[in-house]
Parts: C-alpha cells; sequence; structure tokens
C-alpha cells in the first residue's frame, strides 16, 4: 500500500471552526500537515447533512489518498465508498465499519464523561446538575450514562436533570446554539448549578446561558465542554470562567495516528482501535484550575477505572 500523502477530511454539520469536535479532528491534521508535509482536502454536508455520500466521494475526486468520516453518522456514507473503492483508504470516527479498507475509530467517551460527572457533583453546591444532548442517539446516551454514574459515585443523592435538544431521525439538535441555550437556562432557573453539554455545535449555547444566568442572577453557575477544551477553543474571555472543565475526546491523537501509520506505509485499513482513559484517548480538561482542589479525587477514579475497579456503563 503506498503512503498517504494526500488527506481527506469529511467534516460533521458545523465544519471547521466550531470549536468542539471538527475542530478537533482538523487538530490532528495540522499536525500531520506539519510534521509530515502532507495535503488536505476538506469538505462538509449541507445543513441537514443529506448529501454525506457525495461529500466523501467529492474528496476522492480530489486526490485524497486516506478519507476520514468525521462522525459516526458518516457510517453509510463510508461503508458504500468503501466498497465502490477498494483500493481507497477510509477511516471512520466515532463509528465502525467492518471492512477491508476501513480504519474504525472509536472512543470510550463514558470513561471520560464519568470523570467529568464526578467533577459535576464534587463542584454543585446546590445538589443539582444538568445535561443537555445534542440528539439522543447510542454514542450520546454512553456519554451521559457516564456522566450519571460518576455523578452518582461520589454523590449519591445527587439531582441530575437531563434534556435532549431533538429526538433521531432529528440530527438538527447539534446544530443549534439558541437550543441549547434555552435549555440550559431552564435548568439554571430551577436551580441546576453545573451543566455538561454534549451537543457538538449546539455546546456554545450552553455556555452563553451559564453566563446569562450567572449575570441575571448575580451568582455564580458551571457549564462542562466536550470533544476540545473548550475551556481554550471556545474564544472570547467573557466565557471562560463559567467552563468548569471539558470531557476531552482526542481525536487529534486518533487522527494523527492513523495518518502517521498509513503515510509510514503500515495499512490502516481493517482495525478497529479504542481509545478510552488506558490509552490517552479520553481525558478531562484542567484549564483555568477551576478543578485544582478535586483533582486528587478525580486521579484517584481515573486510577480505578483504568484497573477496573470501577466500570463505567455505556448506556442509561
Amino acid at each position: 500500500m503506498a503512503a498517504a500523502k494526500t488527506i481527506g477530511l469529511a467534516y460533521d454539520l458545523a465544519g471547521r471552526g466550531d470549536h468542539s469536535f471538527n475542530d478537533a479532528a482538523a487538530a490532528g491534521f495540522d499536525r500531520a500537515n506539519k510534521d509530515l508535509g502532507l495535503v488536505l482536502k476538506e469538505g462538509k454536508p449541507d445543513q441537514i447533512g443529506s448529501n454525506r455520500d457525495a461529500v466523501v466521494q467529492q474528496l476522492i475526486d480530489a486526490g485524497s489518498d486516506l478519507t476520514f468520516g468525521v462522525g459516526f453518522l458518516y457510517t453509510d456514507a463510508i461503508t458504500a465508498q468503501a466498497k465502490a473503492h477498494p483500493d481507497e483508504r477510509f477511516a471512520l470516527i466515532d463509528g465502525t465499519v467492518d471492512a477491508p479498507n476501513v480504519a474504525s475509530l472509536t472512543f470510550a467517551t463514558n470513561e471520560g464523561s464519568f470523570l467529568v460527572g464526578a467533577a459535576a457533583a464534587l463542584t454543585s453546591k446546590t445538589g443539582k446538575i444538568g445535561f443537555v444532548g445534542g440528539v439522543a442517539i447510542p454514542i450520546i446516551k454512553s456519554i451521559e450514562a457516564g456522566y450519571v454514574a460518576g455523578a452518582k459515585y461520589v454523590k449519591p443523592d445527587i439531582q441530575i436533570d437531563v434534556r435532549y435538544i431533538s429526538q433521531p431521525p432529528d440530527m438538527s439538535g447539534f446544530g443549534s446554539p439558541p437550543r441549547a441555550r434555552q435549555l440550559a437556562l431552564a435548568q439554571y432557573d430551577a436551580g441546576v448549578d453545573v451543566v455538561y453539554q454534549a451537543a457538538r455545535g449546539s455546546g456554545a449555547g450552553v455556555f452563553v446561558a451559564a453566563k446569562d444566568h450567572s449575570d441575571a442572577s448575580h451568582s455564580h453557575v458551571w457549564a462542562i465542554g466536550s470533544d476540545s477544551d473548550q475551556h481554550t477553543t471556545v474564544g472570547g474571555g467573557a466565557l471562560q470562567p463559567f467552563i468548569l472543565t471539558s470531557m476531552v475526546k482526542k481525536l487529534d491523537v486518533a487522527v494523527f495516528d492513523t495518518i502517521e501509520r498509513q503515510h509510514a506505509g503500515t495499512d490502516v485499513g481493517g482495525t478497529t482501535t479504542v481509545y478510552g482513559l488506558k490509552a490517552g484517548g479520553v481525558d478531562y480538561a484542567t484549564s483555568g484550575g477551576f478543578v485544582d482542589a478535586i483533582k486528587p479525587r478525580l486521579e484517584e477514579l481515573r486510577r480505578k477505572i483504568i484497573d477496573g475497579s470501577i466500570t463505567v456503563p455505556d448506556a442509561p
């Protein structure tokens, strides 16, 4: 198999610049571009995501040697294109495709969410925390499950308000910050003082809600980010004081690792890799220093998950 020199990234709905999921994947390529001198081709679907297959095809036509589908919603498109182009190489993030020319890259996001759930419960002063999911699909439900489990592990009597922006097949919940803000404001108004968002492009609305509620009530509530360290990526210092931590899914590590292996001549096709706490594929962010006081407890929980003392559920 020839070394990959041109990389294709088929982004999820919001595309590069979402300060979250897509940017994390793009960071992996940016590192490969710097270290290996590769060429990038990028594409993203229309507003409702109806043309993912065409996006992947366009990247192949543009000369991509290794094409990534950024998100499980590319499962059908990658499956079809891998069959149609058996000599090309593909990678799917957050999903699996059983094909000899596809690398499946998955993350134990429930493990990282367990840690931020514990952080939320340990930080809460009201005994009420919240969760805002983008779309109620299995991968987001797994994140919810880890969050709830982590919170209840450290505070069994914690109250958790779980809400979703949309239900499948409606995927608009990943691209509607105003709706995320509305849900989070309702939670804060009901006494919740920490809200974890797993809503991709919609998540910024939760950060805005935390600031708006804090300003209006002369109090201080928290939000928790996902996918990237959103304290550093959200942009604008006005929101940073309200981002307690983030569940970091190291897409950049997975993307760079896959590119590097294929570039070196190792065929990544037909492989499945799970990036969890043990592999360094998920983590919690410490930017801002807001979890410094509870970090020893979080590190204890990390060790227990890695050594098997704690089993984190992957469904509510």
